[in-house]
């Protein structure tokens, strides 16, 4: 009885353990994608500055071509750590 009561302790304590695990994975993906498109983003805003164009051209390619960035590296992530 007493190993059995150890084991459901030790099951509880693995669900637990297991759920902050995907909490984590998940959070650093999110962040991931954060950083990816807001570097992007930012470049593009400097470039358009450096050029000088009158439209966020660089800003809008670079911001676009971010989150297809970001959403790659998420399902590649997603398809690996599986």
């Amino acid at each position: 009885m007493e190993k059995q009561e150890q084991q459901e302790q030790k099951n509880r304590k693995d669900q637990e353990n297991k759920g902050l695990g995907d909490f984590a994975k998940y959070s650093g993906i999110a962040v991931q994608m954060g950083v990816i498109i807001f570097i992007t983003t930012w470049g593009g805003i400097k470039l358009d500055k450096l050029a000088e164009f009158s439209k966020p051209v660089f800003t809008i390619i670079l911001s676009l071509l971010g989150v297809f960035a970001a959403i790659w590296v998420a399902i590649k992530d997603f398809i690996i750590k599986k």
